[in-house]
């Protein structure tokens, strides 16, 4: 079978057998289809690739630039890959199983001041003052991004059923399409009631509008959509585009940017600094870390425990500048 072929029949069975995410089954298709590139057109066929050619494939990923962690995960992509191959029949002998990963590097999460994030909210509440369906959408996505500390995908996907008010929780599908309840507070919960109550039906009206541009409301909080809100979705989305279609993670990003990324100081802040700073301050706050796991969705602890050395190095900076023997 070619290589193509071959990835063609695997990210189908991770879709349709394994249920990943969309975004996991795209991240693999291109790794494995850069595999195919490099290797072409020595190797077309599957079972001619060797251990050597996984190698060279993985050396010039790094040689370009590459960071450890995407090499990694390139290396866990070709793992997986061929351990399926080799249980398909496709291929005799798995040339990955020597195949060694680059150490992912950790680093320490960026994360906003409790302080910041105070600031941003109470910003994104003020815009809301003139009624203006986006502001208020804007204001519910802030609040229940840093409230709930769940992903901008999680966020994206949630339709109008999985929030609960009354209760203030919302159910969301996370990695490994696995679903969770999380909490969110009473800030969160009354900036979704105003969204639910006046800004969703605007922004459902705008659908409806055939000389609606998908622009509208304050200049400080319109957004030009992408090409996926640009029309009604077929699903009850909870966050609706300017358009009125589901609310897309890059428009999420671009908010996030400027409202967080200008608190932080980095135009490169994404929605998951408000995921990063929520875990942090759960834990500063004296939150035990298997709920913080259970919260965020993490399927192992350890992952999680990345948040402890951040409360650790903050304690280790308040000591230095309080303690008199510091």
């Amino acid at each position: 079978m070619r290589i193509e072929e071959a990835i063609a029949a695997w990210t189908a069975h991770l879709a349709d057998v394994r249920r990943l995410s969309p975004a996991t089954v795209r991240a693999y298709r291109s790794d494995l289809a850069d595999l195919a590139a490099t290797v072409a057109p020595a190797v077309t066929e599957l079972t001619d690739v060797d251990l050597e050619h996984l190698r060279e494939w993985a050396w010039r990923a790094t040689q370009s630039g590459a960071a450890r962690a995407t090499v990694a995960r390139r290396t866990a992509a070709a793992r997986a890959f061929f351990a399926w191959a080799l249980e398909s029949g496709l291929i005799e002998t798995d040339p990955s199983l020597r195949l060694i990963a680059p150490k992912r590097a950790r680093t320490l999460p960026a994360v906003a001041s409790a302080a910041s994030m105070q600031e941003v909210l109470d910003a994104a509440a003020a815009r809301t003052a003139d009624g203006d369906p986006l502001a208020l959408r804007d204001h519910a996505v802030l609040e229940l991004l840093y409230g709930a500390a769940v992903r901008v995908s999680e966020l994206c996907g949630l339709d109008d059923g999985d929030v609960d008010l009354g209760r203030r929780t919302a159910r969301v599908r996370g990695k490994g399409s696995k679903d969770r309840v999380v909490p969110f507070g009473g800030p969160a919960a009354a900036a979704l009631d105003a969204y639910l109550r006046t800004g969703r039906p605007a922004l459902r009206a705008r659908a409806a509008d055939p000389t609606n541009g998908g622009r509208g409301g304050a200049a400080g909080t319109a957004q030009r959509t992408t090409a996926r809100d640009a029309g009604l979705t077929s699903a009850p989305a909870l966050f609706l585009g300017a358009r009125g279609g589901r609310l897309s993670t890059r428009t999420v990003y671009d908010l996030v940017s400027r409202t967080v990324g200008a608190a932080m100081g980095s135009s490169a802040t994404g929605p998951h600094a408000l995921r990063h700073s929520a875990a942090t301050h759960l834990l500063d706050g004296g939150a035990d870390l298997r709920s913080v796991q259970e919260m965020l969705g993490h399927a192992s602890l350890g992952t999680t425990q990345i948040y402890t050395h951040v409360s650790s190095e903050r304690l280790v900076s308040t000591y230095k500048l309080a303690h008199p023997r510091a």
